[in-house]
């Protein structure tokens, strides 16, 4: 086998076309030839200063959730709060779902997620396997989509805007901290269990396995790990194998993939009408009670002068979700009509919903947040209204569906 046949093998999530992977020089970014879509980039950071820099999050995600993101001050009184505080009092409301939903995504998650990367990277930089190296991929895969710092931190701000024509608020060390955590969490976003385990094979930790094509196989790749394999060309796309480097279960094709999409995504769009029409938040003051909904609380933002966030929550709160159950729609009737017109935007468009996926739930920050900020017993009280439990299902669902939809069936029906 020459040097060049000797190359690890990449598969195209989106089109599954294949490829050998090689070695790119600073600045370079490797794009499928068929759909577009990027296969890996150029790093320039060594897998020790990947660990600095997580050592670094893990350090500034307990700064910034140990410290107030924002404080409001109203006839004397202050109250601060951070992210467990706005947690913990949606919580004591009663508004469980909403505590539980927030909590994973803005805190048990994101801190899981920093955790397996110290736990892979501390061992891969001394050219050692990790304890646990396949399990611990498989964790990350799964967490790396609902981890939603970014998304709290823009609802911090948006929250402050809100408030700021009611009381004199102040943003906190927290807040800070957060912007810094969430351009740290940016950049390891990039370490995927894929990336890691091509750092493994670097290090020469793990096996490199070269499957060759032949008249009787197919090629694919694994989904936790990457590995491309041989599968019998005769095999049922839906039938299960299991990988020969992580063991995980490997499908040639999302078993059963449409009818799964159409049940998540249809069950999303039943969960959107009540998170539209019940309020997101209630407000009990001296001056009576008064609930929102999300179109009302742009609204509000709107007179207030504040047209740029105004814009912003329709945009995330409004606008994503909408777009994320046509594009959808879209995507699964295309598919179920045969078409092969348009693949590329069609992948374009499929990478969109994938990328916006989490930041419908900013509206469900914003609302812990208030709660927190404007818990005056007696003068001022906010809380959620189930318009939030049921718009953060909707983002759930759609994220859901999204995952469970496989764009190669629709390239497989050009071949």
């Amino acid at each position: 086998m020459t040097t060049a046949e000797s190359q690890p093998l990449i598969e195209c999530e989106h089109c599954a076309s294949i490829y050998r992977r090689h070695q790119l020089e600073p600045g370079e970014t490797a794009n499928c030839a068929r759909c577009g879509a990027t296969l890996w980039r150029y790093s320039g950071l060594t897998l020790s200063n990947w660990l600095a820099l997580a050592i670094a999050a893990l350090i500034i995600f307990g700064v910034a959730n140990a410290y107030p993101v924002a404080s409001m001050s109203v006839q004397g009184m202050v109250q601060q709060a951070s992210l467990l505080d706005a947690i913990d009092i949606t919580w004591r409301q009663g508004h469980y779902t909403v505590a539980v939903m927030t909590g994973l995504a803005g805190f048990v998650l994101p801190l899981v997620q920093l955790a397996v990367l110290l736990w892979v990277l501390g061992p891969l930089s001394r050219g050692v396997e990790p304890a646990a190296f396949r399990s611990a991929m498989r964790l990350l895969g799964l967490l790396r989509p609902w981890c939603m710092v970014p998304v709290f931190l823009l609802g911090v701000l948006v929250a402050v805007v809100k408030l700021a024509g009611m009381a004199a608020v102040s943003p906190g060390i927290g807040l800070f901290a957060f912007g810094v955590l969430t351009i740290f969490l940016t950049m390891l976003g990039r370490l995927t269990p894929h990336v890691l385990w091509r750092y493994a094979e670097s290090e020469g930790v793990v096996p490199v396995h070269v499957p060759e094509a032949g008249p009787d196989v197919v090629l694919t790749g694994c989904h936790v790990c990457g590995q491309v394999q041989a599968v019998p060309r005769d095999a049922d796309p839906e039938e299960e194998h299991h990988c020969v480097r992580c063991h995980a279960v490997v499908h040639y094709r999302k078993p059963d993939h449409l009818n799964r999409t159409w049940a998540l995504l249809l069950a999303a769009v039943v969960f959107y009408i009540p998170a539209n029409v019940l309020p997101v938040m209630k407000v009990s003051s001296v001056l009576g009670d008064s609930a929102h909904t999300i179109l009302g609380g742009v609204v509000e933002l709107w007179d207030m002068g504040s047209w740029d966030i105004a814009l912003i929550v329709f945009i995330a709160s409004v606008a994503v979700p909408l777009t994320k159950l046509l594009a959808l729609i879209l995507l699964l009737l295309t598919e179920q009509w045969r078409s092969t017109t348009n693949l590329r935007p069609r992948t374009r468009l499929y990478q969109m919903v994938e990328f916006i996926g989490q930041w419908s739930m900013l509206d469900v920050f914003v609302v812990i947040l208030l709660a927190a900020l404007a818990d005056f017993q007696g003068l001022m009280e906010i809380s959620a209204g189930a318009g939030a439990a049921a718009f953060g299902v909707v983002v759930i669902l759609t994220m859901l569906s999204a995952m469970s939809f496989d764009l190669r069936r629709s390239w497989d029906l050009e071949a």
